[in-house]
């Protein structure tokens, strides 16, 4: 067995430089390396993250593919190393968990359905935003000191017009057909997504990844590569988070727009707190948590901390509900990432039953949105968001992709679920209009 690694680390002040400015040189520094990750609380005080940003770069070693349950493998390696991991598990690793689905259908991106890595250097960002600590197995004075030196400047983005697999005709139909589901009694509620795209599109992704992050700043935000497949991250949703033993899970479901006028926008607000349809698909999502939390937590411990908090981000209203739990005594962390994913708010209820569906309706693999990508750290706790309001892009084939969708219940009015889902797509698609 592997003995665990042993790093330099050292805490630095940021003195004169501003959080902004150093989180970008931290991104500009990373790109040297073809595996790294760069994930931003963007200061969302309500997240209780533990970290402001890490940037995590270079690959010591390598966890990847997805042809058995490699969550097992994950937790060996890492009680083996005690070291840092950082990663992603894709929608599609759910045919893993639960065999028997239909196979999933090609996809473009290019991730591995799972993808792990320990990385050379961890640099991370106190939450108070007032200290970076680089953990590395080189010099940490020398990372340093490369970070600083860095030369940050704009890159622009081309103008770029997206194609829809799916049209406004076909959706309309198909949330026809999944209400006659849902009536006659197949599923209470099923999250359908739709695919913008645009090929042979010549972009930088960090400049993509910065002018969505500057219009869209949310607390799971993400820049993360994996060889020639790009992720670039806007999700303001956490999918799960350990903390010694506890842990939790804040599903959301429902959205409602802002406005430029305050009152309009907290009548928007208070429309969305009070909506019977929106409460709805959020309790049916809470209760699938707390059964999909209850399988790995101890018996009792499973409680609803918040249900239907209103959160506010720059474009949009959330309605996001917090469930927790302690983590049964002897088994591994990776037991409640096994037995929750995919998380329900990007499936519906009951669980397997909308995953069969949504994979016999939606026009293309979801691959990495609505998976998931995080951190695990050398004490074994994790924070893991989920993959919406994103970017994936293919820097070999060109082929440049988003994903948006909603919760589509009896009551859903159709046109209404296009229009927001149309709403989220603009969020990604004007940074090149």
């Amino acid at each position: 067995m592997t003995a665990p690694l042993r790093r330099q680390q050292k805490t630095y002040s940021l003195g004169d430089d501003s959080v902004a400015e150093f989180k970008l040189r931290m991104l500009s520094w990373s790109q040297q390396f073809s595996i790294h990750i760069f994930l931003d609380n963007n200061q969302y005080a309500k997240t209780a993250a533990n970290y402001e940003c890490l940037c995590a770069a270079g690959a010591l070693k390598n966890l990847t593919g997805g042809g058995t349950d490699m969550l097992q493998e994950l937790q060996q390696l890492h009680d083996a190393r005690k070291d840092w991991f950082f990663g992603h598990i894709t929608y599609d690793y759910k045919n893993i968990l639960h065999p028997g689905l239909p196979p999933t259908r090609p996809g473009s991106s290019g991730f591995p359905l799972l993808h792990f890595f320990i990385p050379e250097t961890v640099c991370y960002m106190a939450s108070d935003c007032k200290t970076v600590t680089i953990a590395t197995v080189h010099d940490p004075e020398v990372i340093f000191r490369e970070i600083l030196a860095v030369s940050v400047s704009a890159i622009d983005l081309p103008k770029l017009s997206f194609e829809r697999l799916t049209d406004k005709d076909a959706y309309l139909a198909t949330i026809a057909t999944l209400r006659t589901h849902i009536a006659d009694g197949d599923c209470y509620e099923i999250n359908y997504c739709t695919k913008g795209f645009c090929e042979n599109a010549i972009i930088d992704p960090v400049a993509a990844f910065r002018a969505l992050n500057a219009l869209s700043p949310a607390p799971f935000a993400a820049f993360y590569r994996v060889q020639e497949s790009y992720l670039m991250c806007a999700s303001p949703e956490r999918y799960i988070r350990k903390e010694g033993a506890r842990i939790l899970s804040q599903p959301i479901k429902g959205t409602s727009r802002r406005d430029a006028d305050q009152q309009k926008d907290n009548d928007l607000k208070n429309d969305l707190q009070t909506s019977i349809k929106e409460r709805a698909e959020n309790v049916m999502i809470v209760d699938l948590v707390r059964n999909d939390l209850a399988r790995s937590c101890e018996v009792g411990s499973v409680q609803v901390d918040e249900l239907f908090g209103i959160y506010t981000y720059p474009h949009v209203h959330q309605m996001i509900s917090t469930v927790s739990g302690t983590l049964k005594q002897g088994v591994p962390f990776t037991d409640a990432i096994r037995h929750s994913f995919p998380m329900g708010s990007m499936t519906g209820a009951p669980k397997y039953k909308v995953m069969q569906l949504i994979d016999k309706y939606e026009d293309s693999a979801r691959e990495l949105f609505s998976g998931t990508v995080g951190y695990i750290t050398p004490d074994g706790d994790f924070d893991f968001n989920v993959i919406i309001r994103s970017l994936f892009y293919n820097s070999a084939t060109q082929y440049l992709s988003y994903q948006t969708g909603g919760a589509i219940t009896y009551d859903s009015d159709a046109e209404q679920e296009w229009a927001e889902m149309r709403l989220k797509a603009w969020a990604v698609e004007r940074i090149f209009s």
